[in-house]
């Protein structure tokens, strides 16, 4: 059986786990967690990095920064996963969703000025499959609203739209480290904060509220409750996980590329034959190969072609359903403007294996599969 997905594992892991057991630190912001974070402000130059429990405690870090509160809304596309979302519910906004490109299934730039109202007030979007929006129509539009822009790139991990990293535009970015990411620490995030002036609030609210931060840095000589917060520390032995993978990223993310690559020359003559659609990268931006999709003629298609993949031994996935027709989506947000392309395209929407250590040979059995489905439909 091929999965869909396989964790990274590069075989570092354990000794960096078991390193951090013998440090006798493996709460959070031990040393593993402060190699992380340092790699990837260098990696971004983003001005600090704070790695967190999840890349939904990043985003309601972001939303606690943001000031976002009862009342305020925040504008995003449905087409995403209910993170982006929930993070500034809790704070008691509502979501107000636009429709996506059909191109890239990210945000549609262009209908994002038309649902500004006096009481937006942020934008969240989302890079899709690690393509990036576009930045500098949002970056726009948030610099003539006076709007706070967070960035969801839960995908976007070493991928840049204009030569700038995903995740450094807005005032705060957010990276996902699940399982089922280009790295992984299993359960994972990391905030990423733009301008200085934001670190120490950041650093409060993921430490219970508490300036504890300061303490261990000999600002202070005790630390106390200075404002609400949560525990949003990851231990230090899932960071040191994540670390054996953060040193072999350009390893890691060419091996995905590579197999990206193939992908697309080999299924690139059902695409000219008008069978299916391919991901499109814009030339502006460079993705990071987080996922191979196709498109299918529509949902039922689809169905029949997973179906069909998975007798092959072949586990390919379909992915969100568009959060504006979910039960919580239409309770806490709404749409704005024409559904085009969000629900339509979400149904053609087809996900292949794509993991660090899938093979060449894999790669081409699943397109030969693929293409056998197409043959004979």
């Amino acid at each position: 059986m091929i999965n869909f997905n396989v964790p990274p594992f590069t075989g570092k892991e354990l000794d960096y786990m078991r390193e951090a057991v013998e440090n006798q630190k493996i709460c959070g912001d031990g040393p593993f967690t402060k190699k992380c974070n340092e790699w990837i402000e260098e990696q971004t130059g983003t001005a600090k990095c704070l790695l967190t429990t999840s890349c939904t405690h990043a985003t309601e870090l972001a939303a606690l920064l943001a000031k976002i509160k009862p009342g305020d809304e925040v504008i995003m596309p449905s087409y995403t996963f209910v993170s982006t979302a929930n993070a500034f519910v809790l704070r008691g906004a509502t979501v107000v969703f636009v429709d996506v490109r059909p191109d890239t299934m990210n945000i549609d730039e262009k209908l994002i000025e038309d649902a500004v109202t006096e009481r937006t007030k942020a934008i969240a979007p989302v890079h899709y499959a690690g393509v990036g929006c576009e930045m500098d129509t949002i970056m726009d539009i948030a610099k003539r609203y006076h709007l706070t822009v967070i960035e969801d790139a839960a995908q976007g991990i070493m991928a840049s739209y204009k030569g700038k990293p995903l995740g450094t535009f807005g005032e705060f970015g957010c990276f996902s480290f699940h399982e089922t990411k280009n790295f992984s620490m299993g359960e994972g995030g990391a905030l990423l904060i733009r301008d200085e002036k934001d670190i120490e609030m950041a650093e409060i609210y993921r430490e219970k509220g508490t300036d504890r931060s300061r303490f261990f840095r000999g600002q202070v000589d005790k630390y106390r409750w200075q404002e609400y917060g949560s525990s949003y520390l990851p231990g230090d032995m899932n960071a040191a996980y994540l670390y054996a993978q953060l040193e072999l990223a350009e390893e890691i993310t060419q091996a995905r590329m590579d197999r990206w690559n193939q992908y697309l020359e080999l299924l690139t003559p059902l695409s000219e034959a008008g069978r299916i659609e391919l991901p499109h990268i814009p030339g502006h931006c460079a993705h990071n190969a987080h996922m191979f999709y196709i498109k299918t003629k529509d949902m039922e298609e689809r169905g029949r072609l997973i179906a069909y993949l998975k007798s092959k031994d072949i586990l390919s996935v379909f992915h969100y359903v568009p959060l504006h027709s979910a039960p919580a989506g239409q309770k806490y947000g709404r749409f704005h403007g024409e559904d085009k392309y969000t629900t339509k395209e979400s149904e053609r929407l087809l996900r292949l294996p794509m993991f660090y250590k899938l093979t060449e040979d894999e790669t081409e059995y699943i397109a030969k599969q693929v293409k056998a489905f197409y043959a004979a439909n």
